[in-house]
């Protein structure tokens, strides 16, 4: 088994690369010819190209499903140990070799520890499924081949940062993801919203990557390794500035994957990629990287009291914040990409508090109903043929399936009974409410934390219940589809969604519902209480506003500050105010700095030799008299100047 951490990262890499060589040639040519090479009918180039489609698909789940047997039996003991708090078995994997820098040497090692053989089978699951269920969601989808190649990329990624042991091997991972997910958001670039996602994405996320990387470097400086083992061996002797410093660093690098404040922007607009891909993202990939770096370096985060305060504020204000705005949104898919900020804020914040275990918890169950609810609003989307709550309701009758199936996720959300995340948020606000009194944190900063959190339980359950309620119940399309085109009509699937899509939903519905039991039995049941009380007010009040019109948005209950909350709190705004619009005026500046300045100089020193040429040539204009004038009037002038200075 010392290689299966290997065959874990390798098989889904070796379904990138084949899927990537193989599966897009032949897709094209079958588009395009026939055998003799002559153009075929559009029928005969459709079948042909779904051929292509299945061969890319193939190639794209199977090797994603050997990972994930392989994961889940890495995990079998080291996982349910790390969360009932056994003794874990040592870790299993290997080296394979050590980079010679001239310094600090790169240690190749990969292996699956309690933390890392928990998130592995998250993230093969989880990939898994968005695999199955791309293959009906993008059945028709020209690039399919290469979007699933680049899905067992991004997977293969994840899965190098989640089992590296050396922290400049897990970087690799990390920027690998960066652009994948630059490709995935940005997989219909033909639309110019999609493209600027994507391009957002990269860049807000690779401006964090920057303080990450010299957060690493200081570590691996200070323990004089890069292994992982070493530096939480070492952290202990660390100077406290040095521990500071280097944790600061990689928060940078946390927010930005993670979509924490301040860095939360990029991932509400990466909601225009596929649906499949906000999965996979929201689920278990770049925003699970972020909390697992801290859960894994936990050790030596726990050791820098001021990087907590500080985790401990951002998480505060993600949460609540991004659960407001996800309470005005109209668009489907923005409100759960805003709930994911709001929940990775709760995971940071049972970090912030001192407690991983809780955290990771959290992770992984919000993994599950996560990816359930992502992958059931993509349903609902194919059939509506909208992202917009406006064009929904009614529609528990025509999908029963996803009802059923989406309604245990906005449960889990909501933390209600028994689902997975009825036990995992218990336990992130259990730890938070010890922090109170353990000295983890300030006093200001816990007393923040606590409190944004249990608001957040109230919103949370009034935004889960919007969402539920528009787009289930009341009357059907409560706003008009636009009118067609004359000699058109509109077309309305009243069925549910192919069955590629259907299986990886009720799959998933299974541990959103009893996942909670795999983890720690202990329950605090003053806390539960409070909890599920909290959740059943926001969901009561919203439910009181729907019944009174139930064409009217609920959201109307945030008053003033509906449109505030519906702009996230204008924080792209201000974005924009101060880094983006200045960018190109500074760029201005600096194109007519170079024109004036530069290319002025240049410019001038021309005109300026073609004045003084003009200047000396009219002394050469091949008058003999007057160059012997000239001569004689120099020896005159160096004759009198001789007398005067002798």
């Amino acid at each position: 088994m010392t290689t299966f951490p290997l065959l874990v990262v390798l098989l889904p890499f070796a379904a990138a690369f084949t899927g990537l060589l193989l599966s897009r040639w032949p897709h094209r040519r079958a588009a395009l010819t026939n055998a003799h090479g002559q153009e075929e009918p559009a029928g005969h180039a459709t079948g042909r190209a779904a051929g292509g489609t299945t061969r890319a698909a193939w190639i794209a789940i199977l090797p994603t499903a050997a990972a994930a047997i392989l994961a889940v039996s890495l995990a079998w003991v080291p996982g349910l140990a790390y969360f009932t708090g056994a003794t874990a078995p040592p870790p299993t994997g290997q080296t394979y070799g050590t980079i010679g820098t001239g310094g600090i040497p790169i240690s190749l090692v990969l292996q699956a520890d309690a933390l890392s053989s928990v998130i592995g089978v998250l993230v093969t699951l989880v990939a898994l499924a968005v695999q199955v269920y791309s293959v009906g969601y993008l059945e028709d989808d020209p690039r399919y081949p290469s979007y699933s190649a680049f899905i067992s990329l991004f997977t293969s990624a994840m899965l190098l940062v989640v089992y590296a042991g050396d922290l400049l091997v897990l970087y690799v991972g990390w920027e690998i993801m960066g652009l994948c997910s630059y490709l995935l958001i940005g997989h219909w670039w033909e639309d110019r919203g999609n493209s600027r996602a994507a391009v957002k994405a990269f860049l807000v996320t690779r401006l964090g990557d920057v303080g990450f990387l010299f957060g690493i470097f200081t570590l691996g400086t200070a323990a004089g390794s890069f292994r992982i083992t070493d530096v939480l061996a070492k952290a202990p002797d660390m100077a406290p500035a040095t521990l500071v410093t280097a944790t600061m660093l990689l928060l940078a690098g946390v927010a930005g994957k993670s979509a924490q404040v301040p860095l939360h922007t990029w991932l509400p607009d990466a909601m225009a990629g596929p649906t499949p891909i906000s999965a996979l993202i929201h689920a278990a990939t770049m925003v699970a990287a972020g909390i697992f770096i801290v859960a894994r370096l936990f050790p030596a985060f726990l050791a820098a009291g001021p990087t907590l305060d500080v985790l401990a504020v951002l998480a505060a204000l993600g949460m609540l914040g991004a659960a407001l705005a996800a309470l005005a949104q109209d668009d489907l898919k923005r409100v759960l990409a805003y709930s994911t900020v709001s929940q990775l804020a709760y995971m940071a914040g049972g970090l912030a508090a001192g407690s991983d275990v809780a955290a990771v918890f959290h992770l992984v169950t919000h993994g599950a109903f996560k990816a359930l609810l992502f992958l059931c609003a993509g349903v609902v989307i194919h059939h509506v043929g909208s992202n917009l709550m406006t064009r929904m309701g009614g529609l528990r009758r025509e999908l029963p399936i996803t009802f059923v199936t989406m309604t245990i996720g906005f449960a889990a959300l909501m933390g209600i009974p028994p689902t997975g995340g009825f036990f995992s948020k218990d336990g992130v606000l259990l730890a938070m409410d010890d922090a109170l009194s353990t000295g983890v944190l300030t006093d200001a900063a816990a007393l923040l934390l606590y409190g944004c959190a249990l608001a957040t339980v109230a919103v949370t359950g009034a935004y889960a219940t919007r969402a539920w309620l528009r787009t289930f119940f009341g009357p059907p399309s409560a706003v008009a589809l636009p009118e067609p085109e004359p000699g058109t009509a509109h077309v309305v699937d009243v069925r549910e969604a192919p069955r590629s899509m259907l299986v990886p939903v009720i799959l998933l519905a299974v541990p959103a519902l009893l996942l909670g039991f795999a983890g720690e039995p202990h329950l605090d049941l003053g806390m539960a209480v409070v909890s599920v009380v909290l959740a059943a007010l926001g969901a009561g009040l919203v439910y009181a506003f729907w019944r009174i019109d139930p064409v009217a948005d609920p959201a109307r209950l945030l008053g003033p500050l509906r449109v505030p909350c519906e702009r996230a709190f204008y924080v792209d705004t201000l974005y924009a105010a101060l880094l983006v619009r200045p960018v190109p005026a500074l760029a201005r500046l600096v194109v007519r700095t170079d024109d004036v300045l530069v290319d002025g100089a240049v410019r001038g020193s021309g005109r300026s030799a073609r004045v003084l040429s003009g200047v000396l040539r009219l002394a050469q204009n091949g008058n003999v008299q007057l160059y012997v004038s000239g001569l004689l009037a120099g020896v005159l002038l160096i004759v009198v100047g001789a007398v005067m200075f002798t």
